[in-house]
């Protein structure tokens, strides 16, 4: 989720799509909240672990 956030992100940079620059914030947000989560042990959504 954090890569396709930062590919989005910067594909709606270069190319000046705004809507692809927020969706790819907003995925990069939660991408980087999940792993915080997954990496201190704590179960997410009722799951230990996301593959």
């Amino acid at each position: 989720m954090i890569i396709l956030g930062l590919v989005l992100l910067v594909v709606g940079w270069l190319t000046g799509i705004s809507i692809l620059t927020t969706i790819g914030v907003i995925l990069l947000v939660v991408g980087v909240i999940l792993a915080m989560l997954g990496a201190t042990g704590r179960a997410i959504g009722g799951r230990a672990h996301w593959y």
